[in-house]
């Protein structure tokens, strides 16, 4: 397999999302596929894991790879997923995470914002001032940077359950109640085409807010959603690997350029309806290589 070089494309690397506790034996696998970042994923809690320890075997196999990368590959960020707003062991895992960034490289943290699960956005505002306003300068006193996914894990603003970050109008609100600038997202277009919203109209606002992208599309079926409407229960949405949905990822990396994104684009696989089971690996490298085009293909130097 020919080496692919990201040294020349320092702005955005291309990887994926890994579960913590699948280990570093999976990274070992996947990383001569060419993923240039990897976002290590946590659910509540860190499962028993010791950070330093994993670190330390994380970064020995990088410090070793010579696989099909001209440059080290990177963790580009920790996610912690649960809901701290409710949950004290989850507030526990975000600290531990925010401690220990900076042993595997990276300097930010990934996760949901919490809800009050059947309240408000507006009803968890208060709770969510009284942990992320410690968390975010905990952070910040550590270089660290906070970035909630878009996701809505089911949930409505009026009736949320896991996650009050998923729309502008909750955003804004977050914004006002801890006004930090290390507070921002880890943005991805299909949770916002879920709920019908131009993913590339939101992403030209809110860019400057975005500190890590995942890399998962979708598909409107717009055939469904004319015929039953979006209340029918029938999938009016799919979740897709980049490559295989509606976005056109070329503009969504340029808008990123644009506004001075430097960071990674990390799939995160185990959605697509067509490409899973065995297909799951097909996908997820073929959505890579998909993502490496978008980003400019191959780095070609200018003439002297």
């Amino acid at each position: 397999m020919a080496k692919v070089s990201h040294k020349n494309h320092k702005d955005i690397r291309i990887g994926t999302l890994a579960s913590a506790s699948s280990g570093v034996g999976y990274l070992e696998q996947i990383l001569p596929h060419g993923f240039e970042s990897f976002q290590l994923t946590f659910w509540r809690t860190l499962g028993g894991i010791n950070l330093k320890t994993f670190a330390k075997n994380v970064n020995a196999l990088f410090d070793r790879c010579d696989c099909c990368c001209d440059e080290r590959p990177v963790i580009s960020s920790l996610g912690i997923f649960g809901n701290p707003l409710q949950d004290p062991a989850n507030r526990k895992a975000w600290e531990k995470c925010i401690d220990n960034a900076h042993l595997f490289g990276c300097d930010i943290v990934v996760g949901f914002a919490g809800a009050l699960a059947g309240k408000s956005v507006t009803d968890a505002m208060k709770q969510f001032k009284k942990v992320f306003g410690p968390l975010t300068k905990r952070a910040a006193d550590k270089g660290v940077r906070l970035a909630f996914e878009n996701c809505d894990m089911g949930g409505t603003f009026d009736n949320c359950t896991t996650n009050i970050a998923h729309s502008p109008n909750a955003w804004e609100m977050m914004f006002d109640a801890v006004p930090r600038k290390n507070m921002g997202f880890c943005w991805e277009p299909c949770h916002q085409m879920y709920s019908l919203v131009d993913p590339i109209a939101q992403l030209r606002e809110w860019a400057p807010r975005i500190f890590n992208v995942h890399g998962k599309d979708a598909t409107v079926l717009w055939d469904v959603i004319e015929k039953y409407g979006i209340r029918s229960g029938k999938t009016f949405v799919q979740h897709r690997t980049p490559g295989f949905g509606d976005s056109n990822w070329s503009d969504i990396i340029s808008i990123l350029r644009e506004n001075g994104y430097k960071g990674s684009i990390d799939i995160e696989g185990w959605h697509d309806p067509v490409y899973q089971g065995d297909l799951e690996m097909t996908g997820q490298v073929a959505g890579l290589n998909y993502l490496k085009a978008c980003r400019g293909g191959d780095y070609i130097p200018n003439p002297k």
